[in-house]
């Protein structure tokens, strides 16, 4: 079983577009958590045959990430894909993205915009692909990995590995994304990456300037505390045992 969470903040759409190439063959059920939008959002989900979740009032993009994630393992997923859907990501690798999961061989999977030629061919504007290389090279030496990116909207996760995550002590702000990261890597899970070709338009959803740098200052913190944490200086709640 398989589910896809999906964000308000995309237009109706890039929603449609985005589950029409979704390959259905291995995705049991799709999810979609509406974050108080005030656009037709979860009416088309309902339109299309999805799970639609809807918040009376906005709990942000981790809390609208924590309800999605939490009602597809209560569906019993063995492996839950979760795809932005503003059409900036290609549905269709969701079946390899799976695929790796269920080899065995990870227990996460990262779309990479960066991996090939795709993200500034795509369209990703050039200062977000500048400072997308620098977090990403300051989080390798920090956290010890070796990833292309650290920033994708679109991920796999086995369910083993979901459970064991601490969500609730991760923000509801978009730094949660980097936050589960920054927890798979603290249990050791093994996380893969498949070059996924990326589009920018206008219809695409995308924080803007202000909300980027908020969102690179907390990526800096979760690393440096990742870091303090593995050399016994400093254990913030994040990496709190138990």
């Amino acid at each position: 079983m398989a589910g896809s969470r999906s964000s308000s903040s995309c237009l109706p759409i890039t929603l449609e577009r985005t589950i029409a190439e979704i390959p259905r063959d291995i995705v049991d059920e799709i999810i979609l958590t509406d974050d108080a939008s005030r656009d037709e959002t979860a009416t088309l989900s309902r339109e299309l045959g999805l799970v639609t979740l809807v918040h009376e009032k906005n709990r942000g993009y981790g809390g609208n990430q924590k309800t999605c994630y939490a009602e597809a393992l209560a569906r019993g997923a063995d492996i839950v894909v979760m795809l932005h859907p503003d059409y900036q990501y290609s549905p269709r690798l969701v079946a390899a993205m799976a695929a790796m999961i269920a080899s065995g061989h990870y227990n996460a999977v990262l779309a990479s915009r960066i991996l090939g030629k795709g993200a500034l061919q795509g369209g990703m504007p050039v200062y977000k692909y500048i400072a997308n290389r620098g977090l990403t090279f300051l989080e390798n030496i920090l956290l010890g990995l070796k990833l292309s990116e650290y920033h994708s909207g679109y991920r796999a996760w086995s369910a083993t590995l979901l459970r064991s995550l601490p969500l609730e002590r991760c923000s509801d702000d978009f730094v949660f994304d980097n936050q589960m990261l920054a927890l798979a890597a603290w249990q050791g899970a093994d996380i893969g990456e498949i070059s996924c070709p990326t589009r920018y338009f206008a219809e695409a959803s995308s924080i803007n300037f202000h909300r980027s740098v908020t969102y690179g200052l907390g990526v800096m913190r979760t690393a440096m505390a990742y870091r303090l944490a593995r050399w016994g200086l400093h254990r913030a709640t994040l990496y709190a045992d138990g």
